[in-house]
């Protein structure tokens, strides 16, 4: 068997071999530095993209115009109904809504207390008048024994006192059987003036004190509208001023009314002014609780050109009120401004912004001074309309 004979590679072919293994050490040692300088470098800057807000150019208008209020029919004169005396009710005629005539009974007391009250008072009269008459009788004797001098002066004067006092005691029994009289029948509710039941306050088995509100009664007849104002909204109201009246209820239909009266100071909790209007000709189908709108125009009110806007437009610098405008540059600039007059929908603005300014109507919570922005109009006006 031959051996087999293996060839050594020349020296051409091994110089090959190391250069080879040379440069895969080097590829392999450039990887980690190239990503190394991957890591170190900045990313490539990303533009800014302004952020779209809904803007609008604001509206001019007349200074005169009206103010439109929410409003509510109610009665002229409602009256709190409650016993004189205290007992527990045991019977309850009339509820919510229910139309009452004068001398109408509507709740009753338990009248035990009150019939025995009566009673005894009754009795204690009719004693009194029996002293009395035996005084009388007993004066008229004297009297006449003593003009024959049968008796002496002085059995005369007791007698004379003696029926004064009983005539005393007669009154006061009187007054004190009236009192009670009069208590028996305080135990019953009567309706003092036409109405409707406005409120119930008390339910039967209640035992209420004197005076502790058992219904609301709201007259018949003369009827107010009332709504609230704000306090930048009392110039030019007053008794007198203009004002016309519109139902939900009763639709198409406006009635004619005048300010009837301001209230002079305003409410504690919403710190408004109520204003009641009445109506010049009201009909029946006016009914209490009916809500509505009242326009007033106030009778100062100049001819300065306001500006209309959205109400949403309306932000605050502090505690002063504020819109938001987008500059030259389309950057958001916070502008303080005098609010004329407040709508159900709109502000009335006198001072602050131009009518070619472009105000920011949508999301003003959300934004901050300076920040670029890109104006674009609303996708639906009509959620803007004025």
């Amino acid at each position: 068997m031959k051996p087999v004979s293996r060839s050594c590679p020349g020296p051409a072919s091994l110089a090959f071999s190391v250069r080879r293994v040379r440069l895969a050490r080097m590829a392999l040692l450039a990887v980690p530095f190239t990503l190394w300088l991957a890591g170190c470098s900045k990313p490539a800057p990303v533009a800014e993209v302004p952020r779209e807000v809904v803007v609008l150019q604001a509206q001019e208008r007349a200074g005169t115009q009206p103010l439109h209020l929410p409003a509510e029919v109610q009665s002229r004169y409602v009256t709190s109904l409650s016993f004189r005396v205290a007992g527990q009710l045991v019977e309850r005629r009339v509820h919510l809504g229910d139309v009452v005539r004068k001398g109408q009974i509507l709740a009753r007391l338990d009248p035990a207390d009150a019939d025995q009250n009566a009673a005894s008072a009754r009795a204690e009269l009719a004693a009194a008048r029996q002293h009395l008459d035996a005084a009388e009788k007993q004066l008229q004797r004297d009297t006449a024994q003593a003009a024959e001098q049968l008796i002496s002066a002085q059995q005369l004067e007791q007698s004379q006192d003696a029926h004064a006092a009983a005539l005393s005691q007669w009154k006061a029994a009187q007054a004190r059987a009236a009192v009670a009289g009069n208590q028996r029948d305080y135990t019953t509710l009567v309706a003092q003036h036409d109405g409707v039941i406005s409120t119930e306050q008390a339910n039967t088995g209640d035992v209420l004190s004197p005076g502790q509100p058992v219904y609301s009664l709201a007259w018949s007849g003369a009827v107010d509208v009332v709504t609230d104002v704000a306090d930048r909204q009392l110039a030019g109201l007053q008794p007198g001023v203009a004002a016309d009246v519109t139902l939900a209820a009763l639709p198409g239909k406006t009635w004619k009314g005048r300010v009837r009266e301001v209230s002079p100071a305003a409410d504690p909790q919403s710190r408004t002014y109520r204003v009641k209007v009445t109506l010049e000709q009201p009909d029946a189908s006016v009914r209490l609780g009916m809500t509505g709108e009242v326009t007033i125009t106030p009778s100062n009110t100049t001819q300065t050109q306001v500006l209309l806007l959205p109400a949403t437009a309306l932000f605050h610098q502090g505690d002063k009120p504020a819109v938001w405008v987008v500059g030259a540059d389309g950057k958001l600039v916070l502008r303080p401004v005098t609010v004329a007059a407040y709508g159900e929908r709109s502000i009335s603005l006198s001072q602050g912004v131009a009518a070619s300014d472009k105000v920011v109507v949508q999301g003003v919570h959300t934004l901050t001074v300076g920040e670029k922005v890109k104006p674009v109009a609303p996708l639906h006006a009509e959620d803007f309309a004025l």
